[in-house]
């Protein structure tokens, strides 16, 4: 979501894509986000000043001006942030509800699991001196939205695409730290289909007909909006993964953002934290 999505028709757009006026209003009104409209005439309004906090940089007293500006709302920064302090279980519905749609839509019935890790540090002095983690590793089913896969492991303990048990016919989807190319033939090898991040480094990338593939020149070369074709992902033994590569063009606010984010030096603290690692 952009910024584009919170004025004129981008923002019509988006209440449709979230189910419509009377939907958001009915799970604003059950999870007791919007009971009232003071200063702020709807549930879709305290949506929009919500997304726009989200999405922007400016702060709060920044968005309660564009929302006067614009006519949307007339409501100081105090009272937004006590509107935006009870509105985490009624993001979490409306987000659920565009998931299960989705998924209705595009999985046709069959299980799709997010895979992703997080670290918590180990307690005690010694630990803390040598970085000691413990390393969670989950599964998390988007039809039922909960973890169907729980395991801890230390740090020595890498993610991996086929950690969690495949079952047949389901889609796990992970982030490039998951483009493993000979764990990700074994999950499709189970019945599994794997969507990960593609990375231009960290695999070695061929064409349909077995050749490098040029994927920066290939990326270069693209036009469209969304630019797709099939590739295969080399292994050390056996023949190549099968895979789909899509590549979908950022806008130029995002790419401007990214190419910030690549030169932007890192502070202290992710610097020691990295050098640890």
């Amino acid at each position: 979501m952009t910024h584009e999505s919170l004025v004129d028709d981008g923002w019509a757009e988006t209440i449709e894509l979230l189910g419509g006026e009377e939907l958001i209003a009915g799970s604003a009104r059950e999870t007791k986000a919007f009971l009232r409209p003071r200063g702020v005439r709807s549930a879709s309004d305290l949506l929009r000043l919500t997304l726009a906090y989200c999405l922007g940089k400016v702060g709060m007293r920044g968005v309660v001006a564009w929302a006067a500006a614009s006519g949307i709302a007339d409501i100081s920064d105090v009272a937004l942030l006590g509107r935006l302090r009870n509105a985490g279980p009624w993001l979490q519905q409306l987000i659920g509800h565009l998931l299960k749609r989705e998924d209705a839509g595009l999985a046709k019935g069959r299980l799709v699991r997010i895979l992703d890790a997080t670290a918590v540090a180990k307690a005690g002095a010694y630990e803390k001196k040598n970085n000691g983690l413990w390393r969670m590793h989950c599964a998390f089913e988007l039809e039922r939205e909960q973890f169907d896969f729980l395991e801890i492991t230390d740090q020595s303990e890498a993610e991996l695409i086929d950690r969690v048990p495949v079952v047949p016919g389901e889609i796990r989807i992970g982030d490039r730290a998951y483009l493993q190319a000979e764990r990700i033939a074994k999950v499709m090898a189970q019945g599994g289909d794997v969507v990960v991040r593609a990375s231009w480094k960290n695999a070695r990338w061929l064409d349909a007909n077995g050749r490098a593939f040029d994927l920066i020149g290939y990326l270069e070369n693209c036009r469209e909006e969304v630019c797709e074709t099939p590739a295969r992902l080399a292994l050390k033994k056996g023949e190549p993964v099968k895979m789909r590569l899509i590549a979908l063009r950022k806008s130029e606010a995002a790419a401007q953002e990214a190419r910030a984010k690549s030169t932007r030096k890192p502070g202290p603290r992710a610097t020691r934290f990295n050098r640890r690692r």
